[in-house]
């Protein structure tokens, strides 16, 4: 059995920006179910979005609800575009680093943005923030993270949240018991055969929720990235970023013609790529660098270059093979404007949550942004909102736990009950969307 005054499963930037948000006296656990670097946050390649002035707001607006197709949350957009610049702040007060000139910040473009208002760090973003994050949280003394340790279930009665069971890395369970639990899991892409995410990350935590009756929305909306590295093999794909095609890269056919707007929402440019794979007859299309400078795609895009240089693609020189593959989920637990789920005193952040930011398709780069700027909320809202004595413990519910935990055999088996639960829902969307 393990105590903490609030308990976060997932070590993303959702999770951590939320622990590290927390008020410093508060004993913070978090768990994660492989080792902090496997979390898809460090993944994220293209940048973050942020609101450069008041005049861009509109726009900016209107770019998210577009690629959303109008299903967006309005106050939930609102207030992750107006709360863009503070979280910039906070990540350059964590040392985080973002491109430079002599006159500020550069901005970047993707898809279906009307302008550029992307900050980044060379073309490993995620990693850059992330990382910053991590270290920060390991050098706070009220923050305790362990790897290798899987949510099994929740502990809820009454629609309260009281804590977790857990596996460690030796396969033994145990509880934790907390006053307030935080959802950090992230996504659902190793229920997919291509996906851009780690293979771990299989929405089991979605499953748990289900199970205790709180509440999800869209689990049908996974959203398809337009360009991945093509392979034969089955397999996490590697992302070719958005910003590739934001800085001027083009899209082919077979027989090197352009065949679409390559700046379209992801859906619309999936669903081009898919139609034209279905003309040539092959199992991908190419992407060509050849409208950016060599010198800029080895300085903006150097994991891109090299990883592909080391599959045998020199993308300063020829076109690369790419295929659309599963990359984000705008579904999940269903939360309000401050992360609070359905369930008392339970939170959601992060991919695994859905405050409906993202409606029906995700606009580029806003993931890390809005992960960031609702952890930030729901730690505002534990700390602030709730009173001290909230945070005691229930020896009831421990001592009825602790004993269920000795006579409960099957929770060696409900983790991957809830995997194939989350597994049979998916494959309703992927059939739904055509994602295979």
């Amino acid at each position: 059995m393990k105590k903490a005054d609030i308990l976060i499963i997932g070590t993303g930037v959702a999770g951590l920006f939320c622990a590290l948000n927390l008020p410093v006296e508060k004993n913070i656990l978090i768990i994660t179910k492989d080792i902090c670097e496997h979390s898809d946050s460090f993944l994220a390649q293209g940048g973050i979005c942020v609101l450069k002035d008041d005049s861009d707001y509109d726009s900016y607006f209107e770019d998210t609800m577009r690629a959303g197709h109008y299903e967006n949350r309005k106050e939930s957009v609102d207030i992750m575009i107006k709360s863009s610049p503070e979280i910039i702040r906070d990540l350059v007060n964590f040392g985080v680093s973002f491109e430079k000139n002599e006159d500020g910040f550069l901005y970047t473009r993707e898809g279906a943005h009307s302008t550029p208002r992307i900050l980044f760090h060379k073309d490993v973003t995620g990693k850059e923030i992330t990382s910053k994050l991590l270290s920060a949280a390991k050098q706070r003394n009220n923050i305790t993270i362990c790897e290798h340790n899987a949510m099994v279930d929740l502990i809820v009665e009454n629609n309260r949240c009281f804590g977790a069971v857990a596996r460690d890395e030796n396969g033994v369970l145990y509880n934790i018991f907390a006053p307030y639990v935080i959802i950090a899991t992230g996504g659902v892409g190793g229920l997919y055969v291509h996906s851009t995410n780690y293979r771990h990350l299989t929405g089991d935590a979605l499953g748990v929720c289900m199970e205790h009756n709180i509440r999800l929305e869209n689990i049908d909306y996974v959203q398809i990235h337009p360009t991945t590295l093509y392979a034969s093999t089955r397999g996490r794909r590697f992302l070719i970023s958005e910003s590739v095609r934001g800085e001027g890269a083009i899209l082919l056919n077979k027989d090197g013609e352009r065949f679409t707007d390559e700046l379209q929402p992801r859906d619309v440019v999936t669903a081009a790529i898919r139609e034209q794979m279905k003309k040539d007859g092959t199992p991908h299309v190419w992407l060509s660098l050849r409208n950016i400078e060599e010198e800029e795609i080895k300085k903006h895009f150097p994991n891109i270059y090299k990883h592909c240089l080391e599959q045998g693609y020199d993308v300063t020189r020829e076109n690369i093979p790419v295929v659309p593959a599963q990359h984000y989920f705008m579904g999940g637990v269903w939360v309000d404007s401050n992360s609070k789920t359905s369930c008392e005193n339970l939170y959601a952040v992060g991919e695994a949550s859905c405050n409906g930011v993202h409606g029906k398709n995700r606009l580029a780069s806003n993931s890390l942004l809005e992960s960031l700027v609702f952890a930030k909320r729901a730690a505002k809202h534990i700390s602030e909102i709730k009173t001290k004595t909230d945070f005691e413990f229930n020896d009831e519910i421990e001592n009825k736990y602790e004993q269920l935990l000795k006579t409960r055999t099957d929770y060696f088996l409900l983790r991957d009950d809830y995997v194939a639960v989350m597994r049979n829902e998916i494959e309703k969307a992927k059939e739904k969307h055509n994602n295979e």
